[in-house]
């Protein structure tokens, strides 16, 4: 029977969840399987893989092929390269605490990197969120502004109105001076 390393869709339309498992590579894609192996959630940033090692490196070690997705999914995480140095023990080359050395060191390194990366992303979202907050800073200042100087015109045309009306029996008088000059 082929055994097939792949992934099995789940989640809602839009919203793809995947189920790492290993599979007959006859049935269906979201059908029977032998073994759930781990989760694959690509909505997130960075995405979510939580794969069982030992478990993959089994069903690795007793001949299954991994599709192209599941296989990058496998060496992202390391698995590959556990498969890889288990053979280099069961030839002779390692020994079991080389190989395990090995691999902790490679988890190390690539922990290092997925971390650096979040913490890049959470900058990023800092930022955002600053920049938001300055940008909201300013139009409440606008909004205030513009409210201070909708009161403010009102008490200042009530007191031009007031001026305007002592001015206008003045002006009005000052004209009929003249006529009365010139007569």
């Amino acid at each position: 029977m082929p055994v097939k390393i792949r992934l099995q869709r789940h989640g809602k339309k839009g919203k793809p969840f995947y189920w790492v498992v290993a599979a007959d590579a006859r049935a269906k894609r979201d059908g029977k399987f032998l073994e759930k192996l781990g989760i694959y959630n690509p909505n997130t940033n960075p995405a979510t893989i939580d794969i069982n090692v030992d478990n993959a490196v089994t069903w690795l070690q007793n001949g299954a092929q991994p599709t192209e997705t599941a296989k990058r999914l496998l060496s992202y995480k390391g698995i590959l390269m556990k498969h890889h140095l288990l053979g280099g023990v069961r030839k002779g080359a390692l020994t079991e605490e080389q190989a395990e050395e090995k691999f902790n060191a490679w988890l190390e390194e690539k922990g290092k990197i997925v971390g650096s990366k979040q913490d890049g992303l959470d900058k990023a979202k800092a930022e955002a969120r600053a920049k938001a907050l300055e940008a909201e800073k300013l139009v409440n200042e606008k909004r205030a502004a513009e409210a201070a100087a909708a009161a403010l015109p009102e008490e200042v045309v009530a007191d031009a109105e007031a001026a305007t009306e002592e001015a206008a029996p003045v002006a009005e008088e000052a004209p009929a001076a003249d006529t009365e000059t010139k007569e």
